[in-house]
């Protein structure tokens, strides 16, 4: 029979530590190596599904800058049209304003003079009208009583 000394024993026992701690590892680096190829097919499928989208999306912004350009013209020609409109206005209004005031004011003429102006005649004073039965406030009654009575 052989005598194990207690070299030979920590040497076993060393020995067995290392072949625990190498299992873990390699456990360890199995569950990694997984994780590593989910994670590589993870990014494989959202790279498959985002270059469509992406794709989609500069479709998308090229349509909008489309429209934008569109807008664009459109507004440019209606500030055009609105410059045209007010030049014109202030051309008609140029020109047959004065002489439409002018026409206005002739024609106020001939009809004043032709309806006989009575100007140079004093106005009648307003007819009074009397209702039977109607007393005449007490102010009023006062001023008739003063103008009956003269100094």
């Amino acid at each position: 029979m052989h005598k194990v000394s207690g070299g030979e024993v920590a040497g076993i026992l060393v020995a067995v530590f290392w072949a625990i701690l190498v299992s873990f590892l390699a456990v360890a680096l199995a569950r990694l190596a997984q994780t590593l190829k989910a994670t590589t097919k993870l990014v494989a499928d959202v790279t498959d599904q985002a270059v469509p989208l992406l794709a989609d999306a500069s479709a998308a912004v090229r349509s909008a800058q489309t429209q934008i350009d569109r807008v664009d013209a459109i507004a440019s020609d209606v500030q055009e049209v609105t410059s045209n409109a007010s030049a014109l206005s202030t051309t008609v209004a140029s020109t047959f304003g004065g002489p439409l005031v002018k026409v206005a004011a002739f024609g106020y003429g001939v009809r004043r003079a032709l309806s006989g102006r009575k100007d140079d005649m004093p106005e009648r004073a307003p007819r009074r009208t009397v209702i039977v039965g109607r007393t005449v406030p007490a102010s009023r009654r006062a001023k008739r009583n003063l103008r009956g009575k003269k100094d």
